[in-house]
């Protein structure tokens, strides 16, 4: 099986229907600006959030959003903070949070972990 952007698309796209299903509104996906991309961009509750998907076949290294570094967190704070610029309709409280998804080896889904906040914003 190839691993690679297919992989993280794949995840991406469950984590999205996931997040249907639990309430949030899908604004946008892979938003790119510069050399930063933003998985998901959501509403619920007044509040956009910005969705940092990671997508792994098996924990044998961890957790999926474990990979997240500081480094890519603070170039999505710069990125969210200009989609939320040009896009003054939306809700004005922002969030960063991070979705895990892990897959078995034929792509069924074995356990999505959604942390909210990852950046203190």
């Amino acid at each position: 099986m190839k691993v690679g952007n297919s992989l993280g698309q794949f995840g991406e796209t469950v984590a999205a229907k996931w997040l249907h299903k639990s309430g949030f509104h899908i604004e946008e996906m892979n938003f790119r600006k510069n050399y930063t991309e933003i998985d998901i961009i959501a509403t619920k509750d007044n509040t956009l959030v910005f969705f940092e998907v990671k997508t792994r076949i098996s924990e044998d290294f961890g957790k999926p959003f474990e990979a997240i570094t500081r480094e890519k967190i603070q170039n999505i704070v710069k990125t969210a903070q200009l989609y939320s610029h040009l896009h003054p309709k939306l809700p004005k409280a922002l969030r960063i949070d991070a979705i895990g998804v892990t897959l078995d080896k034929y792509r069924n889904l074995l356990d999505i972990e959604h942390v909210e906040n990852i950046s203190g914003f």
